[in-house]
């Protein structure tokens, strides 16, 4: 009877386990969301979502966020919406941040910041480079095509049209705290986002600077670069 109630129970700890990933793995791709709206993806009540949610806050894996505003649900005081933590996006499997830290420093100690820069130019360029301007000569649809190939390279990202541009959020960043010390990562990734569109584009947050999404600025107008002035000899 004690092994059939052990099991049971282990049995229970793993479905809640799997369930407690699943919110976690929805807000990644989602950057924000109240209870109900986690409950409808997922298909379970409110209540036992409410219940992971509140096991996520303890941990310090998910935070409270001001609405987001989209929902739309009528009178009354707006329901709270919920995003991930540093620490919550580590359980989704950035355990080799430390790994890759110290390699990207002996890297420099070897090779100095030019040898980091080309690692990231190559590593961006793996994630967008196969997107021409040619192809992305509408603004909406290449910011598109970026946030299809930065989701395949794991960063969950979509755009969306705002104003007088596009934003193009990334909801994840598989290499976050690798980016707070490199942000070398971070600006190779925007030159590559640069060069797919053919246009200037703004950086507007960053999850590497402790913010909740990776937000990127594309105007819906063609901006040229300003090449740098060549320095007299």
């Amino acid at each position: 009877m004690k092994y059939e109630q052990h099991e049971a129970h282990a049995s229970s700890a793993q479905r809640d386990g799997d369930t407690r990933d699943a919110v976690v793995g929805l807000l990644m791709n989602r950057g924000q969301a109240t209870a109900a709206d986690i409950g409808e993806a997922l298909g379970i009540t409110t209540t036992a979502v409410r219940r992971h949610l509140d096991n996520l806050l303890e941990a310090g894996d998910v935070t409270v966020a001001p609405p987001s505003g989209l929902g739309g649900r009528g009178r009354g005081r707006p329901a709270k919406e919920f995003l991930l933590t540093p620490s919550g996006r580590r359980r989704l499997g950035q355990g080799y941040d430390a790994l890759a830290v110290d390699a990207l420093r002996a890297l420099r100690e070897v090779g100095g910041e030019e040898a980091v820069r080309t690692f990231a130019r190559r590593r961006a360029e793996q994630a967008i480079g196969t997107i021409s301007p040619t192809e992305s000569a509408d603004p909406v649809d290449g910011a598109r095509r970026i946030a299809a190939a930065l989701s395949d390279a794991g960063f969950s990202a979509d755009a969306r049209e705002v104003g007088n541009g596009v934003q193009i959020c990334q909801h994840h960043c598989p290499v976050s705290e690798v980016a707070s010390e490199f942000p070398e990562l971070c600006e190779a990734e925007i030159s590559a986002i640069e060069q797919a569109l053919g246009t200037h584009v703004q950086r507007l947050a960053t999850i590497a600077n402790g913010d909740r999404a990776c937000t990127t600025h594309v105007p819906l107008e063609r901006v040229v670069r300003e090449q740098p002035a060549k320095e007299l000899r």
